[in-house]
């Protein structure tokens, strides 16, 4: 009697046949395509598939576990968020904020000031009070600020002002988001850097510089930027630094400033004379401040930012994905 083969007649002979797919992973499978292809609801997938609603929840996460579904965001932003979450985690921070790098180094600033502006006009509340650094992020940040209703603001600027007039001005940083919201401005009527060790000595004396410091030490947020160590810095082109300087702040192990104070990369003031002459908010003050915002940017920054990090009193970071990449490669 000729037995009748249950062989797949397509089969070559001799072939072993498929294993049989397994019921539950048919099943996993099917309410995995059905809620992230076919767009169903939990709901309509147990309806679909004859469950209850509670099983289609665990078997989707199931579906994920096993790597049978793999999430892939497909968006030129995605990179940023990672590194966001990889800066956070790493230093501490409440939040990271990293925007796509623009093509040119020299656009960095104005790109970085947009999301700088937009993340201090969200956490401006009555009654706060506001330090503010200086330089071209902070200044263009100014541009992206959404002027809404906010009393009792008060605005502090954290270092002396330059010699000179300028739209970079630290009293022109802190003027101008005073007047956005038009709020009571305090300045340090000082220079950034005194001529001499004993002359900032006699400045620091004077009541009126005192009440301002104690003012710039309770601000309840402070807005700051970076500075590197190059002849394309704001502080080498309007003058603040000379070319002697470079050489001599390179020499210490300066690779940038934080609010005026020339630090190392780990965050440390280093030895020299501009730091014994400065007239600004010595970054140490910065952990008795509630949230500290950097906003800064571009290759050419990593080392500083690395070392304001470092230092640990950074809670908000502002930067673009180059320099997010830069910082944490270390």
């Amino acid at each position: 009697m000729a037995v009748a083969s249950r062989r797949n007649p397509a089969a070559p002979a001799g072939s072993d046949p498929p294993p049989p797919v397994d019921r539950e992973e048919q099943l996993l499978v099917r309410a995995a395509w059905l809620s992230y292809v076919g767009g169903l609801t939990q709901d309509q997938i147990a309806k679909r598939l004859g469950l209850n609603r509670i099983r289609v929840n665990r078997m989707l996460a199931q579906a994920r576990d096993q790597g049978i579904v793999q999430v892939r965001i497909n968006s030129k932003i995605a990179s940023c968020v990672a590194l966001e979450e990889q800066l956070r985690t790493r230093y501490g921070l409440d939040e990271a904020i990293v925007v796509p790098s623009p093509p040119e180094l020299a656009l960095v600033p104005q790109t970085v000031a947009v999301a700088a502006g937009r993340a201090l006009s969200e956490r401006l509340r009555d009654g706060m009070s506001i330090g503010v650094g200086w330089g071209q992020t902070l200044r263009y940040s100014m541009k992206s600020i959404a002027v809404r209703p906010v009393a009792g603001l008060s605005v502090v600027s954290l270092l002396g002002g330059l010699t000179g007039g300028s739209v970079l001005n630290a009293y022109e940083s802190a003027s101008r988001l005073a007047e956005l919201f038009s709020a009571r401005c305090y300045y340090i009527a000082a220079p950034i850097f005194a001529d001499t060790e004993g002359t900032r000595d006699l400045f620091m004396a004077q009541p009126i510089l005192r009440e301002a410091f104690e003012h710039a030490r309770t601000v309840d947020l402070a807005f700051l930027s970076v500075g590197n160590l190059a002849r394309n810095t704001t502080n080498f082109h309007l003058g603040v630094i000379g070319e002697e300087d470079l050489v001599s702040l390179k020499r210490a192990g300066a690779v940038g400033d934080l609010c005026a104070h020339w630090i190392d990369q780990h965050g440390a003031l280093v030895d020299h004379p501009l730091n014994r002459r400065v007239i600004a908010l010595a970054p140490a003050a910065l952990r008795d401040i509630g949230t500290v915002v950097l906003a800064s940017g571009g290759a050419d920054k990593v080392p500083v930012l690395q070392g304001a990090l470092r230092l640990g009193v950074v809670d908000v970071l502002i930067t673009d994905e180059r320099a997010a990449e830069g910082i944490l490669r270390e």
